[in-house]
């Protein structure tokens, strides 16, 4: 693979091995990296010695392994480290995600290996920094593949520790600050990988703080010129807006203090990015973005939320419509605090946020708040109240569990309730419902591509159309001209967009194959009464005027497509338009009459059809018998439903057929079928571990596709397996139960299908 196809994820603006540069460097420089560890030291006060005396072991460390080593900047390549983990310190977290973040870059830049890593700072540091690593040192071929599995890669590193997305962005986020020492080559692409990935991580976890620095760093790097013209109407409008804002705040600070309700009133303005998003959504100018101040108000609690709204309103007019309660109805990710916009000084909108201290550490650094409200109350006793039901599950599944596959399980439920983020093999990133399936991107990306789609690869790997899409898959569609939505996919389908589509589609389809299939129907009805064929609606035209008449359909095809979905019996239809054509003076053929009642079963009223597996939604297989090509077979003609096909032996086709046999017509299979067709088999075994593959990989060298697969509650020595498998015909099924039966782990099979003994 060639440089120019290659994509370095490394967040690292650059690491140069210059013996030159250093040793020019080594002075001043390395007198910074120190200071900057002795700022470091100082945010420490959290943690006990012992674990203090660990960071700064960590320090000398990474130093060391570090040394030589310098950043675009020329700085000491060591000041990274440092800076990523005093982002971490403001956190507060614990000392082994500082000694992680210190050491981050150690395992690929510095030949450090994680044995060495175990041994000196113990096996849980040596994950992080393993963890980190991965995310940090892969190459693909694609720039979209590189940014496809990045975010995959960081929702699993989330999965296995929280404190890895935590390092994660405390790193991207000095990289970011530092990123005007890069290559103004390199800063689109790691300004879009920012915005596109990180930045929205962040605010899933909630650290908001931090999501609103990506963001703007982001802009500033992606369009430069955009952000110094916004920055510099900011700081123009800030200068004219200074004195409202100083009388706000004056006049808001002093309700509160006749209430005698202590409070703590900050001033802010919205992000460079939050302005420019806003303007570039609504197409507003600057000046018509008239909401850039805000303030933000502590409480001591959630009662004196409700009561600081209520003296905001009475100093200010509130604006119809913006109040928000976001505590009794809060964010997926956390986040709680009473909004509203009020009309304060020369008519100026001023958005309020009121929440009590809890409430704005969580606001603030979201996850990360589990450790920042532990370290400021001591005992841990209040920090059980910490967030929302979201936050404390998310933290309590990861110091409960260590298995991986567990706890991304309930990741996806409560950190992404609502939405899965799937790639296109371009890159895109789409939001989907979660449960989402292949079917339903198909149908996100545009309805012709879902009603043509015919197969899909979902990270490289053939897979279902039925396929559940995880977070951070990337989803490749095929599609066929002559291809169409499949009824079956109404069983699996997520999105209400694909729901209607395929409704919709198979509304018009249904309504095309059941006038074929109603012509079909009459006209075998007809010979069965010695008409040779369907009378022309031309040559006819007052015979059918009658007939329709008679039957109160306005058009033939609407007679013929409820013939086809088994509205109308075909028959009843036949003798009436041969008694109307005997009023014209034509009779019957008797030699055909004769013939077609000779060679008609007794049981079976109306004509046959030949199956091939290419009928669509006016032919349904039935699901109690699961017929198969080679079976002997009989339709029924259900009302509404069109042509059901059972096993001539189907009890249910049986009790049907004694009911209402006249719905009833033969129908018979094609010389060489279309499709696959599912049958339903029970394997009973001796329980034992690894039985379930074995008997599945059993079933794949018999090239049968498992569909669907259930079991009993398996606490015995023997167990029932049971399987929907596609096969091709009635032989193909006699030879998987052969195979199956040549195991000496399968005690019996059988092919299930309701039939009498």
């Amino acid at each position: 693979m060639g440089e120019g196809s290659k994509l370095q994820l490394a967040d690292d603006v650059a690491v140069q091995d210059a013996p030159a540069r250093a040793a020019a460097a080594a002075g001043p420089a390395l007198d910074a990296a120190a200071a900057q560890f002795a700022a470091l030291e100082q945010k420490l006060h959290y943690l006990d010695e012992a674990a203090s005396e660990r960071v700064r072991q960590a320090y000398h460390y990474a130093d060391q392994a570090h040394l030589g080593q310098l950043r675009n900047s020329g700085e000491p390549y060591i000041t990274h480290p440092i800076a990523v983990a005093s982002l971490c310190a403001d956190w507060k977290l614990d000392a082994e995600a500082l000694i992680a973040a210190l050491l981050h870059d150690a395992l690929e830049d510095c030949g450090v290996s994680k044995t060495d890593l175990i041994e000196r700072f113990g096996a849980p540091v040596a994950d992080l920094v393993d963890g980190l690593t991965k995310l940090d040192k892969l190459q693909f071929n694609t720039r979209e593949e590189g940014q496809a599995e990045s975010f995959r890669k960081m929702l699993l590193a989330m999965a296995r520790d929280v404190r890895v997305i935590l390092i994660k962005l405390a790193d991207r986020t000095h990289n970011m600050r530092t990123l005007g020492s890069a290559p103004r080559s390199k800063w689109h692409r790691i300004a879009s990988e920012t915005l596109e990935i990180y930045a929205p991580i962040a605010h899933r976890l909630g650290l908001n703080q931090t999501y609103r620095e990506l963001q703007d760093l982001s802009f500033r790097h992606l369009h430069p010129w955009r952000y110094e013209t916004l920055a510099k109407a900011v700081a123009r409008s800030r200068g004219r807006r200074r004195e409202v804002v100083q009388k706000v705040q004056a006049e808001v600070e002093a309700a509160f203090a006749r209430q005698g309700m202590p409070v703590r009133l900050s001033s802010r303005e919205k992000t460079l990015y939050g302005i420019y998003q806003r303007m570039q959504g609504r197409h507003l100018s600057f000046a018509q973005v008239v909401d850039l101040s805000g303030f933000r108000v502590v409480v001591p609690s959630i009662t004196d939320c409700y009561t600081a709204i209520g003296v905001l309103h009475q100093l200010y007019k509130p604006v119809p419509g913006k109040f928000t309660d976001h505590i009794a109805i809060a964010k997926a990710n956390g986040y709680q605090s009473l909004h509203t916009t009020l009309v304060g000084p020369a008519s100026l909108n001023i958005e309020f946020q009121v929440r009590t201290e809890e409430m704005h550490i969580v606001a603030e650094a979201g996850v990360a708040a589990h450790w920042l409200y532990k370290a400021q109350h001591k005992g841990g006793a209040e920090a059980q109240k910490l967030g929302t039901r979201w936050l404390q599950s998310l933290l309590d599944i990861q110091n409960e569990t260590h298995d991986a596959t567990e706890f991304w399980e309930h990741v996806k439920v409560d950190l992404f309730p609502d939405a899965v983020y799937v790639f296109t093999p371009r890159g895109q990133i789409m939001a989907l419902p979660s449960g989402t399936t292949v079917v339903d991107f198909a149908y996100a990306i545009h309805s012709d591509v879902g009603d043509r789609t015919v197969a899909a690869r979902v990270n490289h790997e053939q897979v279902p159309l039925r396929t559940v899409l995880k977070t951070g898959d990337v989803v490749e569609v095929m599609t066929a001209p002559e291809a169409e939505p499949n009824p079956a996919w109404l069983g699996f389908v997520k999105s209400g967009r694909a729901r209607s589509k395929i409704r919709l589609y198979l509304k018009t389809l249904a309504q095309k194959e059941s006038v074929g299939l109603g012509e079909k129907l009459l006209a075998q009805a007809l010979r069965a009464e010695g008409v040779q064929q369907l009378p022309s609606e031309q040559e006819h035209a007052a015979l059918w005027d009658k007939l329709l008449r008679f039957t109160g359909h306005r058009t033939r095809d609407e007679l013929l497509t409820d013939i086809g979905l088994g509205k109308r019996v075909a028959r009843i239809v036949a003798r009436r338009i041969v008694a109307l054509l005997s009023e014209g003076g034509l009779r019957p053929d008797v030699l055909l009459l004769t013939r077609e009642r000779y060679n008609a079963e007794d049981s079976l009223s109306q004509g046959g059809v030949l199956l091939d597996g290419s009928e669509r939604a006016t032919v349904q297989y039935a699901k109690c018998c699961h017929p198969v090509p080679g079976d002997p077979v009989v339709g029924y003609l259900e009302r509404g439903e069109g042509l059901i096909v059972h096993h001539a032996q189907c009890d249910v086709a049986r009790e049907l057929q004694r009911k209402d046999g006249e719905r009833f017509l033969s129908v018979d299979w094609a010389d060489e079928p279309t499709r696959a067709f599912e049958v339903a088999i029970t394997v009973t075994v001796n329980n034992h571990k690894g039985v379930l593959a074995r008997v599945a990989t059993e079933l794949a060298s018999c090239e049968a596709d498992i569909v669907h697969m259930d079991m009993d509650d398996a606490t015995g020595t023997t167990a029932d397996l049971r399987f929907t498998v596609a096969v091709r015909n009635l032989a193909h099924v006699e030879s998987i139960l052969r195979s199956l039966r040549r195991m000496n782990v399968v005690l019996k099979v059988e092919r299930v299908f309701s039939v009498s003994a």
